[in-house]
């Protein structure tokens, strides 16, 4: 038992962010800051990246334990288009029958230039104030040096991430996309730069619903580097019958795996795209060589639910790390609450209110509960299957 939970804690480090607990803000000293800010990336988005030194150096350094930030964060970032934070209706934008189809058919789906410079502006900015005022609850996480800054439902601490959701067009692509009359954000990550790269795998934290129920999402603020970082897919790999559904390493040579690894989708994602994708879809990103990010690759991603979605208890399975909230949802209730707002065809002004006042967050008491029934053998082959995703590598 004690082995397990140890398990599950170093994943809870790699896949866990924000917790969202009411308490100030700032820091507690004053640092020398010790790391590149990513504001100045802000500026240097405009104008292109220098050629790489000689010595390549990460653009990118691990906070200072001191640096670290506790509660709600507000960058203070007005919305693009004149939009209004907790007034405005969300964006709408239209996209084809082929596109959804293609999701559907292919398992995954590039939509290009769902979001304007305003927006994708917007959302360095926001990701620019994460990183150089990171959360505690992303420290597990970016000191395992899986990512340069990584931080699971960042919309719960980080306003502008909520005001995202609730006012662009995400929810209406992804509405589309699932032919569903309903968007709620199940799970989401804050990903920058991916040092390790990730193997063969499918994605299994996708909060506490089913395959079916998620559309998982990639929201891009950065041109893919030619020679690494390009998400790969096994075209209609959805539809694969041979990998546990618990499992998230996947050995593509496996038998009947055949008809699918020879057909490679690969895209280079521009500024203010979306790739979108069935979360069953085996798909890897390769990271640099030398684990070294000369530029940004910054991504607002996660999985949400469709209309009619229902509450599954995933304890005693890897995917309850994705659901470590304090809510009173059962097992069977209807996927309606605060901790899963929905986003279109419009966020909820009570829900809303709920994530600003904080009580819309974890706590280690819940954390410690969810993890307690990570027992047994089974849960830990789970956790290992997990381990041998890290470090995918170009070379």
């Amino acid at each position: 038992m004690v082995k397990v939970v140890a398990i599950a804690l170093v994943c809870l480090a790699l896949t866990e962010g924000s917790m969202g607990f009411v308490t100030p803000a700032s820091r507690c000293f004053t640092p020398t800051v010790l790391r590149q800010s990513s504001k100045a990336a802000t500026e240097a988005d405009n104008v292109g990246m220098a050629s790489s030194p000689l010595k390549r150096e990460k653009i990118l350094k691990e906070p200072a334990l001191w640096e670290y930030n506790f509660g709600l964060q507000d960058p203070g970032l007005a919305l693009p288009h004149g939009l209004k934070s907790r007034e405005s209706a969300p964006e709408t934008y239209a996209i084809t029958e082929e596109q959804i189809r293609t999701l559907e058919e292919d398992g995954v789906v590039h939509i290009k230039g769902v979001f304007d410079e305003e927006w994708v502006d917007y959302l360095r900015k926001a990701t620019a104030h994460q990183v150089d005022e990171p959360h505690f609850w992303a420290f597990a996480g970016t000191a395992s040096k899986l990512y340069d800054y990584i931080q699971r439902n960042v919309w719960q601490t980080n306003r502008a991430f909520a005001d995202f959701y609730y006012h662009s067009a995400m929810g209406s692509v992804l509405a589309q996309c699932g032919r569903t009359d309903e968007i709620r954000v199940s799970t989401d990550l804050l990903m920058v730069n991916p040092n390790k790269g990730f193997k063969w795998h499918q994605d299994n934290q996708n909060g506490p619903i089913t395959w079916e129920e998620g559309i998982r999402f990639w929201i891009t603020m950065d041109e893919t580097p030619k020679d690494y970082g390009a998400p790969v897919y096994l075209k209609g790999s959805h539809r694969n019958n041979v990998v546990d559904e618990q499992a998230v390493f996947v050995d593509v040579e496996e038998k009947g795996l055949e008809s699918y690894r020879d057909e490679l989708l690969e895209f280079r994602t521009m500024p203010g795209d979306m790739l979108i994708w069935h979360p069953r879809t085996i798909h890897k990103v390769d990271g640099p060589s030398d684990g070294i990010w000369t530029s940004y690759r910054r991504v607002l991603g996660g999985t949400v639910a469709k209309g009619g979605s229902t509450y599954h208890d995933k304890r005693g399975s890897g995917g309850v790390l994705s659901d470590l909230g304090r809510h009173s949802l059962q097992d069977g209730d209807k996927l309606q609450s605060s901790f899963f707002p929905i986003v279109y065809p419009r966020f909820d002004d009570r829900e809303a209110q709920s994530r600003d006042s904080g009580e819309v967050g974890r706590s280690p008491k819940d954390i410690v509960a969810k993890l307690g029934g990570l027992a047994g053998k089974a849960s830990g082959d789970r956790f290992f299957s997990f381990f041998k995703v890290l470090g995918s590598q170009s070379r």
